[in-house]
C-alpha cells in the first residue's frame, strides 16, 4: 500500500471553519484534519471534534466513514461528492447556505473551546 500524503497540521492549521465546499463550512476544515489524522500529522487537531460534528449533525454522517473515504486518497470534490450520496439528510443550497452562514456566525460557548 503506497503510503497516504495527508496535510501536516504540525507545521500549519488546516483550513479555516469558515472556507466553504459545496456550500458548506467546516467540512474543508474537518477533511484536513480527517488527512491529517490518517497520516499521523494532526498535531493538536482532533478529527471529529465538537466543531466537526456540527457538520456531521446537519447531514447525517458517519465520521468513520468519511474518514475511511479519505484514506483511499479522494480529492476534495470526490469527498464532497461522496457526502452528498451518503448524506442522510439530503439538504438543498437554500438550507446549505442558510446553515453556513449561521454557522459563521457562532462562538464557542463555554471558556475551554474559545
Amino acid at each position: 500500500m503506497a503510503e497516504f500524503n495527508g496535510p501536516d497540521l504540525t507545521k500549519c492549521p488546516p483550513r479555516s471553519p469558515r472556507v466553504r465546499l459545496g456550500g458548506f463550512v467546516i467540512l474543508p476544515r474537518m477533511l484536513d484534519k480527517g488527512r491529517a489524522t490518517i497520516a499521523g500529522t494532526h498535531g493538536e487537531y482532533h478529527y471529529n471534534c465538537p466543531l466537526d460534528q456540527r457538520f456531521v449533525e446537519f447531514v447525517g454522517i458517519d465520521p468513520e466513514a468519511l474518514k475511511k473515504q479519505l484514506a483511499t486518497g479522494k480529492s476534495d470534490g470526490e469527498t464532497l461528492a461522496w457526502v452528498q450520496a451518503s448524506a442522510q439528510r439530503k439538504r438543498d443550497p437554500v438550507e446549505i447556505a442558510a446553515w453556513s452562514a449561521y454557522e459563521e456566525q457562532r462562538v464557542p460557548s463555554d471558556l475551554a473551546s474559545q
